[in-house]
């Protein structure tokens, strides 16, 4: 069935794998849609039976969370009642018990209108979001949720911050645990024929370590699986001197670690530039997971399709059209949003015709870009990779003339096509003439199932357009000599800022990875200063 199962570490990527399962939950059509969904809902759902023989569907996830990071979301994950779990170890003590107990924390009242049925749940905000489980439209499965009580969240006397911390609780959770062996393998031994492992985990702190020990004992237990990881960061420039600089390094560890071991790392930062079509809420987090999570679950919607509904791309098909030259696995993510009723995808002169204030030109255009290197070079509105430049003309033109493309593959949703563009035949002919000619690699997948936008999703979008339950994505990952740029920066910090212990090591490390985006191009930017 082709499966992908993920793992969800920390606070930050629960949010974000929040949205991502509100928007699979959205797919199931229960049999009363006129038009079936495309999705294959077995990739990322397991079918199993609730306590009173109910028929069930989860999501194939493991949660991990610091404590009084799951906020009201049952121990259970609100699908199965198990009573009072201490009942059986009360019943093997005669003396008397002191129970000491934390105050739960309260459902959201849009938790509790779901819970009862109400067609119309009360409104979210920034305020009443507080944690990620507030605005959850899925049960979990029990063995979904794994509470770390070694830590507390947003604790300042003992912070989860840096990376050695992520590093140092792995291995002693490991030791007396055995996680794959706890965690993993039941989940995976209920898979047909597993297509990936996907992670989401914040790359700037203390979880970074924690995933980077975590994806290779996943590495040595399935060596060929594909291992995806999608690595948050925080937004440059906030916080004090001390922890931006914290976080830098703690990024240069998780880099130099993760990319090596993991098929893909993609790097996931607040954009540095956000059209006007977008709100961010003051970077509330539960705006800016939204917005990341539309850019994630449209680049890899082609994964999921049903067989013979439209062409699936399975993320190893992605890897291997991305890391082209073999030793390119950092990819960057890009998108933009259309309103889906007022864009087409059709011929250059009438997206050109079309007057959509929400959509910029530079997008509307490199939809149809005939030009197969102004296809590989064309940018999308917002990046979600940190250092890239502002949206202008000049910024743009000087990007492309003094970045290459090596690879790039788009996801295209919600918007109609013309059958020249759908065939899938002309696409891999056209590959063949770009490797032939030394171009950079482009592949298209198109699917006319738009994103939705469900009550659970903050309202990102605003500006002119009908439609405010759907939007047309245009996302894409590309290979690109940005990298090596970024990582050069990176050591550069290392070389001032980490112990002489490890210095070295992390340091020749980022190297090579710096050295893999410039073999074979050449941006002439020396000239252009002279």
């Amino acid at each position: 069935m082709r499966e992908i199962l993920t793992l969800q570490l920390g606070h930050r990527a629960n949010y974000l794998a929040t949205h991502f399962w509100n928007a699979q939950e959205s797919y199931f059509d229960y049999g009363v849609s006129e038009e079936p969904s495309t999705i294959d809902h077995d990739v990322h759902f397991r079918a199993g039976q609730g306590p009173k023989g109910e028929d069930t569907f989860t999501p194939r996830t493991l949660i991990y969370d610091l404590k009084g990071g799951f906020g009201g979301l049952r121990k259970w994950g609100g699908l199965y009642d198990q009573g009072d779990a201490d009942t059986h170890s009360q019943s093997l003590w005669d003396g008397s018990v002191v129970k000491q107990q934390d105050t739960p924390i309260s459902q959201s009242a849009y938790q509790k209108a779901l819970d009862e049925g109400i067609d119309e749940p009360p409104k979210l905000s920034s305020q009443t979001v507080r944690y990620w489980s507030d605005f959850t439209r899925v049960f979990y499965h029990p063995r979904s949720i794994v509470q770390i009580n070694d830590y507390e969240l947003g604790s300042t006397i003992i912070p989860f911050a840096k990376w050695d911390s992520g590093e140092e609780l792995f291995g002693k959770l490991d030791k007396d645990h055995d996680l794959l062996d706890r965690d993993i393998r039941p989940w995976a031994e209920e898979c047909d024929q597993m297509q990936a492992i996907q992670i989401f985990a914040s790359a700037d702190d203390a979880w970074g370590g924690f995933a980077s020990n975590y994806v290779e004992s996943l590495r040595d237990e399935y060596g060929k699986t594909p291992l995806w990881f999608w690595g948050l960061e925080n937004q440059a420039g906030q916080g004090q001197r001390a922890t931006q600089l914290m976080r830098t390094v703690n990024i240069a560890h998780s880099l130099q670690a993760i990319s090596t071991i993991a098929s893909m790392y993609i790097p996931l930062a607040v954009p540095s530039y956000t059209p006007p079509y977008i709100e961010l809420g003051g970077n509330s987090q539960w705006y800016v997971s939204g917005l990341m999570s539309m850019a994630v679950e449209s680049i890899t919607l082609p994964s999921r399709q049903k067989a013979g509904s439209v062409p699936r791309g399975l993320l190893a098909d992605m890897e291997a059209a991305l890391n082209a030259n073999g030793n390119q696995r950092i990819a960057e993510l890009q998108c933009s949003v259309v309103d889906p009723s007022t864009q087409h995808l059709k011929t250059k002169e009438a997206s050109q015709a079309v007057d959509d204030s929400r959509l910029a030109n530079s997008n509307i255009q490199n939809l149809v870009y005939e030009d197969e290197v102004e296809k590989a070079n064309s940018r999308l509105d917002m990046s979600f990779s940190i250092g890239e430049p502002s949206q202008t003309a000049l910024s743009l033109r000087q990007w492309e003339r003094t970045n290459h493309v090596f690879s790039k593959i788009e996801s295209i949703r919600g918007v109609t096509w013309t059958t020249r563009e759908l065939n899938h035949e002309d696409e891999a002919n056209s590959g063949k003439r770009r490797r032939l000619a030394s171009l950079p690699t482009l592949e298209r997948y198109y699917n006319p199932q738009p994103y939705p936008l469900l009550d659970s999703f903050p309202p990102i979008l605003i500006g002119p357009g009908p439609s405010n339950t759907a939007a047309a994505v245009h996302g894409s990952l590309s290979a690109t000599s940005q990298m090596s740029k970024r990582t050069k920066g990176l050591q550069n910090i290392v070389s001032r800022m980490v112990n002489v212990a490890e210095r070295e090591a992390l340091s020749n490390g980022l190297g090579e990875i710096a050295e893999a985006y410039e073999d074979g191009w050449d941006s002439g930017s020396d000239e252009d200063s002279d």
